[in-house]
């Protein structure tokens, strides 16, 4: 009886765990940005992560501070700023993140919190621990 038991709490839980979102792709989706000034909608190509501006409070703005004189005209709007993270089981990492207000690109790591509410941005040169974070937060 015990085993019967057992087995059907565990199929139960199999099929409840496959039918649910894989937790990689909770990050999938819309997130404003701390200072409010855009919106990034992070998606997967193949099993990589990117998160490209898909809204600005500024429509129109270049990308004047980029090091590459040659991307300074195109549009902020449309722009991947997160590029190539994997997910590790509990956040998304080896990545990196270009920030457009100061034209510089930064290793970063992703962590989804609060029940996929918000999203803790840790940007850095070199180690983890000497960066800072942003966070995110889904639209209302």
């Amino acid at each position: 009886m015990k085993n019967s038991f057992l087995l059907i709490l565990f199929s139960c839980l199999s099929i409840s765990m496959s039918m649910a979102e894989p937790p990689s792709d909770v990050i999938l989706g819309d997130w404003i940005s701390q200072q409010k000034d855009g919106k990034i909608t992070v998606y997967k190509q193949g099993d990589k992560y990117y998160g490209k501006i898909s809204w600005s409070k500024t429509p129109g703005k270049k990308d004047l501070k980029n090091p590459n004189e040659a991307l300074r005209n195109r549009d902020l709007l449309g722009s991947v700023i997160l590029k190539d993270f994997t997910f590790t089981g509990s956040a998304w990492e080896k990545g990196t993140i270009y920030d457009p207000h100061s034209g510089k690109t930064y290793d970063c790591i992703l962590k989804v919190k609060d029940n996929n509410k918000t999203l803790d941005i840790r940007g850095f040169v070199g180690v983890a621990m000497f960066g800072r974070t942003s966070t995110w937060t889904r639209p209302q």
